[in-house]
């Protein structure tokens, strides 16, 4: 197999290709986090055949402009049978995300896994971003962070609509 050939994986990442109006959404253990209520737009587009950009912008809580881009794809000859990689950036740090991640056998759940700044404790902490593909025309981003006990806290939660063409 080449590393050019186009396999389902790459297709099913193809579905987000549009554009999105997205919502942040309160989650149990920071429903009271200034985070909550912002709104925002994603353009997704293909690169080639291989690969997906998410492309984001909207307003951080302060009122400043946040511009987000994440890459996703498929890479089968990373790890056993493949594994979805990625990365992640926001012009509000100055962190790079690289994600790692593999989709669940119903073919709803990405689970994208990183490891990033620890902004509770200092260090580096793992955290478990999933994308849930709810219908054609939503979906959801949940982010999660590892804690001391391996359990996986929720940290955000967005919602994306897809915005049709008039």
């Amino acid at each position: 197999m080449t590393t050019n050939e186009v396999l389902a994986q790459h297709r099913w990442l193809r579905q987000f290709e549009g554009d999105w109006r997205c919502e942040s959404e309160p989650v149990a253990e920071a429903a009271q986090d200034d985070a909550c209520g912002w709104t925002g737009r994603e353009t997704v587009r293909a690169l080639c055949d291989l690969w997906v950009l998410f492309e984001g912008r909207g307003d951080m809580p302060d009122g400043t402009a946040a511009h987000t881009l994440m890459t996703l794809g498929f890479d089968p000859s990373h790890g056993e049978g493949g594994h979805f990689v990625g990365s992640w950036v926001g012009s509000m740090m100055s962190t790079l995300w690289q994600y790692d991640g593999e989709l669940d056998a119903a073919g709803r759940v990405l689970s994208l896994y990183s490891e990033g700044p620890d902004f509770a404790g200092g260090g580096t902490a793992r955290y478990r971003d999933t994308i849930e593909v709810v219908s054609p025309d939503e979906r959801t981003l949940s982010s999660h962070m590892e804690d001391a006990a391996g359990n996986w806290v929720p940290i955000m939660r967005i919602r994306y609509r897809r915005q049709q063409v008039a």
